[in-house]
């Protein structure tokens, strides 16, 4: 089951408190991480595989051969393929980035809330929007979530609810009853941080990023919490996930840089045999061809050797296309995956498939749980070869640690 929000209380009891203590006017709570749309999919999706020099050597061949009087080739010999190569990337490509937007389908309209309302996440849930931690069915109102999704590390964390509220835990009269207000900073992208106060029943409540659930989390260990949403924008570019996601933009590989610099060579190498043939030819025609004019004379647009031998260039130009292969691009790419368990990769972005290839060296480190997010070189050994100072310039690095500790003490 996808559920962006398992239960919102307002849906529930209705909010004794009508007032919406943030929401001036109406939003549109909508953000678009798909590439794509449907409007604008065919230009964008042509310009970018016009990008690729091959494809664009093919259209502007296509081009040549609509001229009469140079094209020794049909035009559809060449417009085929070209059509048939464009639309199984496309195909591809918008397979790709329905990915991304076709699970929100699946999912409960992110519309339906709003903030101020109070939404109930239960374990293994993800987050949706950036809200405040009221209760939980842990003690003291603690919550273990993963933040994966937003930094990388595996290890749970854990947040703690506003004591005040904490003691609302699961029953939805009290928690539809509350009307607390909350002021809190305006958006930014910093994950580690969030300042903001909490007003209720005439006291005033310090918040920290310690009761703030970012979207991007799922819920671990805990079988459920509540939580208050904050964001003025909670599920538009102003939640910290958002703040941090760049915009969505279409990547080249090194084998397709390649791959341009190849067909650019290829391009040339064409050119210059084209330049040759056609000097050739007119050399031909200024001694030789005149002797065939009864038999073959001149088109009525022919008027000399040399227009004869500019168009024989192109013509080559066009006989001699097959030195750059239409399929150059189109490959089968062979499916990564655990055998045992026919556990397949998942591939974020198909188009960058043979970058894995491109790999030569993977560093690694702790997460900060031991290493304190320091991470000192010791000794190495490279094919036979050490490099490093070792344990002399570990001594040093903890005589200094301790000076440190020294002087703050």
């Amino acid at each position: 089951e996808w559920f962006c929000f398992q239960e919102k209380v307002s849906d529930v009891f209705p909010r004794q408190n009508p007032a919406r203590f943030f929401i001036l006017e109406q939003y549109l709570y909508s953000r678009t991480t798909s590439r794509y749309s449907v409007l604008n999919f065919l230009p964008l999706n042509l310009f970018e595989q016009f990008q690729r020099l091959a494809n664009a050597y093919f259209l502007i061949l296509l081009f040549l051969q609509l001229i009469p009087q140079i094209s020794s080739l049909a035009w559809y010999t060449t417009v085929i393929p070209l059509m048939v190569v464009l639309s199984i990337t496309a195909v591809k490509d918008a397979i790709d980035d329905m990915v991304k937007w076709l699970p929100g389908i699946k999912e409960d309209k992110w519309m339906n809330i709003q903030v101020g309302d109070i939404i109930k996440l239960k374990n293994n849930q993800p987050v949706t929007a950036d809200m405040l931690l009221l209760s939980s069915s842990e003690p003291c109102g603690l919550t273990y979530i993963e933040t994966a999704e937003l930094d990388g590390e595996t290890n749970l964390k854990v947040k703690q609810a506003i004591s005040v509220t904490s003691d609302l835990e699961d029953n939805l009269g009290l928690l539809s009853a509350f009307d607390g207000k909350v002021r809190c900073e305006s958006p930014n992208n910093k994950l580690d941080k969030f300042t903001g106060i909490l007003t209720y029943k005439g006291k005033n409540y310090i918040l920290d990023h310690d009761k703030l659930l970012l979207r991007g989390c799922i819920i671990r260990n805990t079988d459920w919490c509540y939580g208050l949403l904050v964001s003025l924008f909670h599920l538009g570019p102003d939640t910290k996930l958002m703040q941090n996601c760049g915009k969505s933009t279409f990547k080249r590989t090194h084998m397709d840089h390649l791959l341009n610099i190849l067909v650019l060579w290829i391009f040339l190498f064409l050119g210059s045999m084209c330049f040759i043939l056609a000097i050739g030819h007119g050399i031909w025609e200024n001694k030789k061809g005149y002797y065939f004019q009864d038999f073959l004379p001149w088109k009525e647009y022919v008027s000399s050797s040399v227009v004869s031998a500019v168009l024989i260039f192109w013509s080559y130009f066009i006989i001699l296309n097959t030195m750059v292969p239409i399929s150059l691009y189109i490959g089968q790419q062979w499916k990564m995956f655990y055998a045992p368990k026919n556990t397949p990769a998942q591939a974020r972005t198909t188009t960058l498939n043979e970058e894995l290839g491109q790999v030569k060296y993977v560093f690694s480190d702790k997460t900060g749980t031991l290493t304190q997010n320091i991470m000192v070189f010791n000794k190495c050994s490279i094919n036979g070869i050490f490099y490093g100072k070792g344990e002399g310039r570990r001594k040093k690095i903890r005589k200094e640690r301790k000076g440190r500790k020294e002087e703050a003490l």
